[in-house]
């Protein structure tokens, strides 16, 4: 028979067999819990926060050629995104690859707006292309083609801006030129002939000037000076050339004046 030594024995024994495993149990459960509660904590907020700051309001500042709803398909918009979750910098990368925009942000304003701010690009003339009229900015980039009926006012260049780039880049040049000495507000049709760098030639209200290629801003002031001149004299001009350094040629209807 056993004594009660060696059962009390054998119970220890058997105890500590027992405690080892439940210690380490406690030991995983008192490690791991904090972070499933933390996890529990974080889901909790995720999904308040995901249904309480849904965007109810797309505000665009600064547009003028592009309309809200061209600018919210453009930016992949469709109404209810979280505004927490929405990635700016898409949004940005999107309405950048538009021709109109030359400058864009995109700022978040908790808890239900969204708010883009735009810079477009500024047209700066029409090209004429066999007939198909392009909108175009100061660099000569073709923005898109003019489809509407009613024509803004702007300088028409007759060209082709890919076989004669630089006979189109002087015709950008020229335009820019007659924006700056005020032209544009002062006449109602300008059309600017662009086919060879010597013979670009500019028609304003029917009178054609020869203006060949650089030194725009100085011969346009001799120009400016000189129509005063034939408005008070009332010659019928032909055409003007201005391609000849200092001087002027202005060839009437019958004879040439120099």
């Amino acid at each position: 028979m056993r004594t009660k030594t060696n059962v009390k024995r054998n119970t220890v024994v058997r105890n500590r067999r027992f405690s080892k495993p439940l210690e380490r149990v406690k030991t995983v459960v008192l490690v791991t819990l904090p972070f499933i509660l933390v996890a529990a904590v974080c889901g909790l907020v995720l999904v308040t926060a995901r249904s309480a700051f849904v965007v109810d309001k797309i505000v665009f500042t600064g547009n003028v050629h592009l309309p809200d709803e061209e600018l919210k398909s453009l930016a992949g918009l469709g109404g209810g995104e979280n505004l927490l979750a929405l990635p700016s910098g898409n949004i940005f990368k999107k309405i950048s690859g538009s021709p109109w925009i030359r400058q864009a942000a995109v700022r978040k304003e908790f808890p239900d707006r969204l708010h883009i701010l735009i810079k477009e690009t500024e047209p700066l003339a029409l090209l004429d292309m066999k007939g198909r009229l392009f909108i175009v900015d100061e660099k000569g980039k073709m923005l898109e083609e003019l489809k509407e009926s009613s024509m803004p006012f702007l300088p028409i260049i007759s060209g082709d801006p890919f076989g004669q780039k630089e006979v189109f880049a002087e015709a950008i040049n020229l335009v820019r030129a007659i924006k700056d000495r005020g032209l544009m507000s002062r006449k109602n049709h300008i059309e600017i002939i662009a086919h060879k760098l010597q013979e670009i030639s500019v028609n304003l209200d029917g009178t054609v000037v020869k203006v060949g290629a650089g030194e725009y801003g100085d011969k346009l002031t001799r120009l400016m000076e000189l129509e005063e001149e034939i408005k008070s004299r009332h010659i019928p001009v032909d055409y003007i050339d201005l391609r000849f350094a200092n001087k002027v040629v202005v060839k009437p209807v019958n004879e040439v004046i120099r």
